[in-house]
Parts: C-alpha cells; structure tokens; sequence
C-alpha cells in the first residue's frame, strides 16, 4: 500500500469517526435504561436499609440503576391500585402476601414471575410454605422477603405449678392443659377481643388443623361454603375450649395489649399472638416466656401456620419487565435476606440464611415456619374485606354465645353469596 494509499485511507476513519461520534454521544447522554421501585418503606429503620439495598445495586449496576420512590405506608395502601394499572406501571413493588395480592392477581394487574423463581433457584431455597403462598394455579406471583409468626404463647413456671410436664401437641393435650391450670387457679388463656381480630385467630387455626390448610384457603377465597359442615365442625372444636373454661371472663372488654397484662401479672398461662407480643412484654421477664406451634387436631392434613408476609411483586405493566426482573432477583437473594435478618432482624423466607447469631426464641420461631407445609396470612389478610368484616363479626358473637352458631353461619355464607354475585 503506497503512502498515499494509507493517508486516504486514515483520512476516511477520521471522517467517519467525526460523523459518528455526534450520533453515539446523544444515545449515551440519554442515560441507561432504568428499574422503577415503589415501596412502602417508609419508617426510618426500613428506610435506610431499602436506601442501602438500592445504593449497592446500582453501584453494581450502573446500566440498570433504579429509580426509586418511597411512599408513607398508609398512603401506599391507597394508592397501589393506582401504580398497578398505570400504563407504563412502575416496576418492582413491596405489598403483603395473602388477599391483598391475589385481589390484583384477579385483575390480571401483577405479572407471573414463575421464571424467576426456576432461573435462581428459588423453588429450592425458599421454604415449603412460603412457596405455597406464593403460588397461585401453578404460578408464581410473590416474592416474599419477611415475616412473623403465630404461635401460642405460655409461662413455664405457671405450667410446672400446675403440674405440666410439657408442651401441649395435640387438641386432647390442649384440654387437659386447661384442666390442669384451672386446678392450680389460673386462667388457662388469656385474650383482648375488644378488636375482634384476636378472635379470628383462633378460627384460622382451628380450622386448618381440622379441614387442613387448603381448605381454609379456598373457604377464604370464597369457594367452599360458610354452612358446610366441615365449616361446622370447627366450631364444635372451638366450644370444646369453653365447655373447658380455657378463657379468662369478658375478654371484649379489653384491647390485645390489656389482654397481655393478665399473662404478665400471673393470672393467665397462654396466649395465641404473634411474634410482636414480644414487643410489649417486660424485658425482665422473658426467661419465663416459651411457646409452641398450635396443637394438631388432625395429623392427616397438612400443617399450616399464620404467618403475615410482607414482600415484592411485578406490574403486569411494568415499564421494564426483564430489568425488574433481574432487580426483584437481588432483592430476594441470600445476601439481601442475610443483611435483612443481621441488620433488622427480618425473619429469612429463604432456608439458606445463616441464622445462628440469633436467639433460641427466633431460631425456634424460624424453624417453627419453615417446616409448616403452608403459609396463611389471617384471617383478614387472606379474604376479602367485606368477608373479613363479617366473619369477624360473627366470631364475636359466637364468643358471646356458641348457641347462636346455625344462624351465625347461614348470615356468613349469605354474605358470601352477595359478594361472588356482586363480583
């Protein structure tokens, strides 16, 4: 090639490269494509880490930053429905597991996120329950990323005075145990209905002990019937408990909290509520504070167990589907949910979280979840609101009289029958 030759043929990459350039550096100063992440994260603790969570991602990530927004939790409720059938949706959302996910499910307004779960082993990491809870015909539509559990609450040192030598595990040790505390002089449970929500615990978990946990779902997504007679028998259980003198008296006069007090000052054994009991009960007293899963009543079905779960899902609109994607994956990995559980002390969804940092209690706790076969919300997370309200309705005033309960449970399924036609 002549010298010539060589010049013109550098003069030619120079020109080219000259009208090249201005037509890159436009589509680079546009920016990376992005991920949109709504969360309700608003408190101060869970806000820092969210901030964190997006901090490393886009530091690992800077062709694929999110874009994140943080919504007063309250505010968030309300305005989800909105955010799901924008057109374009934001990306990644958080939300809770149960009702409040299927409801948009329903309305084809959150995106099946099944190759998530294949592509990073989810199916395998995650715990049994928490899979089923995520799964709706065959799907995967939820991620769960936190909860608390559910479990029955009792003083050690009021057992050994009554003579019990140990946990409670089926429903017959259940009735002795309140036998066995009356005779000592103790209520054997104590409970606040003043908010009728403590009562529907005790439905949930009867009846998932009964009729086992798929059933209570689908009586929950209103497609069994509230006059069934499987629907009958808990109740029948559930009177086995009064005829036994298991409560304290007048329990709708008090709050929860007020309830709790009765534990505390040693006139009541037990206590079914949630982890955050833990939140309210005297520091100095916790050594004598232990509990246990709810008693079989069936060992043939399946164990279920309430355990509220807070998570993320996918916009079936979302702006960016396969960045949300890869995004939702970071947010549920083992190191996420390890940071979470070290940091806050978020209860891992995952089986691969070291948890061995923790207490006895949380390990207890965590394996007490994580060995269930399902995962329920309760009772007014898992159904409609306007079921939910009247269920809990009728729970009370089966409390107030177990008489009562054929025409409490012709108004249920009425009430059920209005909302599938109403839908």
């Amino acid at each position: 090639m002549s010298r010539f030759t060589k010049l013109g043929v550098l003069m030619t990459v120079v020109l080219v490269t000259l009208f090249v350039l201005p037509l890159v550096v436009p589509a680079v100063a546009q920016g990376p494509d992005y991920v949109t992440y709504n969360s309700y994260n608003g408190d101060p603790v869970p806000r820092a880490f969210d901030e964190q969570m997006v901090e490393m991602w886009n530091g690992e990530n800077p062709f694929l930053p999110v874009e994140h927004s943080i919504i007063a939790h309250e505010d968030f409720k309300t305005a989800i429905r909105a955010y799901l059938t924008a057109d374009p949706a934001p990306d990644v959302l958080t939300w809770f597991a149960g009702n409040r996910t299927q409801f948009f499910i329903d309305q084809g307004l959150v995106a099946d996120i099944s190759d998530v779960w294949a592509d990073y082993g989810f199916n395998d990491t995650y715990a049994p329950g928490f899979r089923a809870l995520s799964t709706v015909d065959g799907s995967q539509y939820f991620l769960p990323t936190s909860y608390y559990w559910w479990a029955v609450y009792y003083r050690p040192s009021m057992f050994a005075e009554a003579g019990i030598e140990s946990e409670p595990q089926t429903w017959d040790e259940l009735l002795a145990t309140c036998d066995a505390l009356n005779a000592a002089g103790y209520a054997p449970f104590t409970i606040g209905t003043r908010f009728r929500w403590t009562a529907a615990a005790w439905f949930d978990y009867i009846n998932m002990r009964v009729n086992g946990p798929e059933f209570h779902l689908s009586l929950m997504l209103l497609e069994e019937s509230y006059t069934d007679e499987r629907v009958r028998n808990v109740f029948t259980y559930w009177n086995q408990l009064f005829e036994h003198n298991c409560f304290i008296d007048n329990p709708s006069a008090y709050s929860w909290q007020e309830g709790l007090e009765f534990m505390v000052q040693g006139d009541a054994a037990m206590y079914l509520m949630g982890q955050f009991i833990l939140d309210s009960y005297p520091d100095d007293m916790e050594d004598d504070l232990d509990f246990f899963r709810f008693p079989i009543i069936d060992p043939n079905v399946p164990i279920g167990e309430d355990a509220p779960t807070d998570g993320l899902l996918m916009a079936a609109n979302a702006r960016n589907l396969d960045g949300g994607k890869e995004f939702l994956a970071y947010m549920g990995s083992q190191e996420v949910q390890q940071m979470a559980f070290e940091e806050m002390g978020r209860l891992p969804t995952r089986t691969d979280v070291d948890i061995s940092s923790a207490d006895e209690m949380t390990q207890k706790g965590i394996n007490l979840i994580q060995t269930a076969d399902f995962v329920m919300q309760f009772y007014d997370r898992d159904t409609t609101p306007p079921m939910a309200d009247a269920g809990m309705d009728g729970f009370m005033r089966f409390w107030e009289n177990p008489d009562d309960i054929d025409s409490i449970l012709e108004e249920l399924e009425a009430e059920r029958l209005r909302l599938l036609e109403a839908e």
